[in-house]
């Protein structure tokens, strides 16, 4: 099962950005599918620490983009990012700490909604900006 399907308006026309964009669609979907399968709670653990890895270097790669163009909303974009790292640690800690948590139901709010919105307005209007 899906959780984000891939999009043409996904794409920012920066290579390095579209690749990561595209792994980090696939990686979040198979964290869903495993979930959704009944994995382990060593597994979902491992899951989401390679999220959180790929999406902080992820956000590393477009806010030095950012900086070396002087983005002019680069503080609002890399306040987004910082919401949903914040979001993903809520999940990690709550994961960590036995507490009951519908991971699916968080996924879908935290992960699926926030890249799907963050995909169409924020990046995109990156990459217009920058005409790259």
């Amino acid at each position: 099962m899906t959780l984000i399907a891939w999009r043409q308006e996904f794409e920012t026309g920066i290579p390095d950005v579209d690749h990561e964009h595209r792994e980090l669609v696939e990686l979040i979907n198979r964290l869903h599918e495993a979930l959704v399968a009944g994995a382990t709670k060593e597994e979902v653990a491992r899951f989401l620490g390679e999220v959180f890895a790929k999406i902080s270097a992820h956000f590393a790669l477009e806010e030095t983009i950012m900086r070396k163009h002087r983005y002019d909303e680069y503080a609002e974009h890399k306040a987004d990012h910082e919401k949903l790292l914040d979001d993903l640690r809520d999940i990690m800690d709550a994961h960590a700490a036995d507490a009951y948590f519908d991971y699916r139901e968080a996924l879908s709010s935290a992960v699926r909604d926030w890249f799907i919105d963050h995909f169409k307005t924020k990046d995109a209007r990156l990459h217009k900006t920058l005409g790259i």
